[in-house]
């Protein structure tokens, strides 16, 4: 689809990237379950390997039908490339790897999936990288937390699990005085609510296992380049800049310009992680962004619903929802997320921590599972959970309190949810 940009979104997410089968005429992506590839002739390979040409080499760096998918994404975030990789976590990981060395911070909001606050506090410290945890409203303490050694930012769209929306145009201003990227994790959003890029950010990243696949049977992740940021304006990302051993001291932003990020996330990434997504799981996800529109439309429709109609149950202390009135983050939905908050969010149950154990334990429709972004109502009580690790002050700080629990609302018949809240709230609260 050479005229991509032209196309609306319902359209991309059904063709882009995606081409007929030449061998066969297939008109759905194959799934390319080989490993490796035959080169045409030694010529051919050694281009191969010296990043003169693109092709396939061997699968744990690219494969046909990942591709596909790579480019898709990238095009429905408006980026110039993506790379694909095994999980959401990995694609955290593949994001920073590039950038930065021991003794590097990356400054991070407060506001973030529990695995990913445990992943930022203690795991990254083993490559000798660190993290700065800030509240991304206090716009003051996020640039105060920016020094010599930062070498990113780092916030969701939609925070997970309270579903508080960023503003990513201020995030970027302070990443761009900085002179560091900004990523932003969109998995909440999508690109149909969120289009992170529009809003200054360098890098987003996606757990391509909720929303993008929306049906709960892969893991995978992505990372999506802008292709906008000037990698050699600085000596801070030598990886991109400067001359790489490993290619005879080939300069990634010199010679792959815009594309550099995504060439050096397959090419030493890729090969050296090895966090490689598997083509199934990349044909699950292209099947499910093929709906992703319909989906979201539907998630939003059945979260506003279900968010007002809690606000206004005396069970309840209080619903996160940015798309209610009453959030102080409601204001930046039209801005952020213009086509809805999404179909994520947290309420307060009374009775607190026993309380959201007992709800968990009586709903019928609802499933408990530890994961979000599903066709299927999903709920979780993330302070016994997905949170679990953090300490009570840190599970306040990302919107897990105690008397807390997660919702992610799917595409049933919205009164058929809410007859199940109720009936569970009543045995919760009893």
């Amino acid at each position: 689809m050479t005229d991509a940009p032209a196309h609306g979104f319902d359209t991309l997410q059904i063709h882009a990237g995606a081409r007929p089968d030449p061998a066969t005429g297939a008109r759905q992506t194959p799934i390319y379950q080989t490993t490796a590839y035959v080169f045409r002739d030694a010529d051919h390979a050694a281009a191969l390997f010296n990043l003169q040409e693109v092709g396939f080499i061997y699968s744990r760096l690219t494969n046909p039908t990942v591709a596909v998918l790579q480019e898709r994404i990238a095009t429905l975030e408006g980026g110039v490339g993506a790379v694909c990789c095994s999980s959401g976590h990995a694609a955290q990981i593949m994001a920073l790897f590039p950038l930065m060395m021991p003794g590097n911070n990356v400054v991070v909001s407060t506001r973030l999936y529990g695995g990913t606050v445990t992943q930022f506090t203690h795991t990254i410290k083993r490559f000798g990288w660190n993290a700065k945890f800030v509240d991304f409203d206090d716009l003051d303490a996020v640039k105060a937390a920016c020094d010599d050694q930062t070498r990113a930012v780092f916030c969701e769209a939609i925070a997970n699990p309270g579903g508080y929306i960023t503003d990513l145009d201020a995030i970027s201003a302070i990443a761009d005085e900085a002179g560091v990227p900004l990523i932003v994790d969109n998995t909440s959003a999508t690109p149909y609510l969120c289009r992170p890029i529009e809003h200054g950010a360098t890098l987003v990243v996606h757990s391509t296992t909720k929303y993008l696949t929306g049906n709960g049977t892969v893991t995978g992740g992505c990372v999506v380049d802008s292709g906008k940021f000037d990698w050699s304006a600085s000596d801070k990302f030598p990886s991109l800049s400067a001359p790489e051993p490993a290619y005879h001291g080939l300069k990634f932003h010199e010679t792959f310009g815009a594309l550099a990020f995504t060439f050096h996330g397959i090419a030493i990434g890729l090969r050296d992680l090895g966090m490689t997504m598997t083509p199934q799981a990349a044909h699950y996800t292209l099947m499910g962004t093929e709906t992703l529109s319909l989906r979201m439309d539907r998630h939003v429709e059945n979260a506003m619903k279900i968010a007002e109609w809690l606000e206004n149950d005396p069970r309840i202390d209080y619903v996160t929802y940015a798309g209610l009135k009453s959030s102080p983050y409601n204001k930046r939905v039209e801005k952020i997320c213009p086509r809805g908050a999404g179909g994520l969010f947290t309420f307060a149950v009374k009775g607190g921590y026993e309380a959201c154990v007992k709800l968990v334990n009586s709903l019928e429709i609802f499933s408990h599972v530890a994961n979000l972004g599903d066709t299927r109502s999903l709920i979780i009580h993330s302070a016994s959970t997905t949170h679990r690790q953090l300490t009570e002050e840190q599970q306040i700080a990302a919107g897990a309190a105690p008397e807390v629990v997660r919702v992610s609302i799917g595409t049933e018949n919205a009164d058929d949810l809410i007859a199940d809240l109720d009936q569970a709230l009543a045995k919760a609260t009893a």
